[in-house]
């Protein structure tokens, strides 16, 4: 499902449900910062990372732990750039070399409607009216759900070029649908604060693919070299 969401240059794994990446070991490292954990916490941690350990074999990168970093953000391999997302029984992560991609950002969500009263705490005005639009004319997609998703993949590819927290308000995400019967399409996110600097050119715009399959929704974004 994320596969199709990237280039070919990125390595993605995914698994669904109990396929045995929840029981998989963890570095001492990763350990030490589940060791209080929730069952649940700990079962979405161990599995996210064993799918990014099968992701860096695929690049012939030795298995090595992920520790969280500022703000929770995974801390990679060096020469590495990645994400990933966990809900529910599903766990995805994607990787690239750094010398492909400058960053990258996935998210999956449960495909339902946002709880009451979030959408206003996520969305600009122009985002809802939009999505009211949207809504009209494809009601089989929650559209209020897909925000968010791209939002959180937006912040995903943003902060390792920033290190900057970047709040709901400050992308305004546009989302499109590809002709035809599938739920699918692309992702716009207009920057409201001053973009990363990548290849010496300031990014005011970030671009990506979202798909809804199998009681799910997914986005990704990724920040290409300039």
């Amino acid at each position: 499902m994320i596969e199709e969401l990237l280039p070919e240059s990125v390595v993605t794994v995914e698994t669904h449900g109990d396929e045995g990446f929840q029981d998989a070991p963890l570095y001492p490292e990763e350990e030490a910062r589940v060791a209080r954990a929730v069952p649940k916490r700990r079962r979405e941690f161990t599995a996210v990372r064993a799918c990014a350990r099968r992701a860096m074999e695929k690049l012939g990168v030795p298995p090595q732990p992920i520790v969280p970093g500022v703000h929770g953000a995974p801390t990679w391999p060096a020469g590495l750039v990645g994400s990933m997302t966990h809900c529910d029984d599903y766990c995805a992560a994607a990787l690239a070399r750094a010398t492909d991609v400058a960053s990258l950002g996935i998210d999956a969500e449960t495909h339902a409607p946002l709880p009451e009263g979030v959408l206003p705490a996520v969305a600009l005005p122009a985002e809802q009216e939009r999505l009211a639009r949207l809504t009209a004319q494809r009601p089989d997609v929650h559209w209020d759900r897909l925000l968010f998703s791209a939002k959180e993949s937006v912040y995903k590819a943003w902060f390792p070029l920033t290190g900057k927290w970047l709040d709901f308000s400050e992308a305004d995400i546009e989302l499109f649908a590809d002709p035809g019967d599938e739920p699918r399409g692309g992702l716009r996110a207009r920057l409201l604060v001053p973009g990363p600097v990548v290849g010496g050119e300031c990014l005011d715009t970030f671009e990506g693919r979202w798909t809804v399959r199998q009681g799910l929704v997914a986005t990704a974004i990724t920040v290409p070299h300039q």
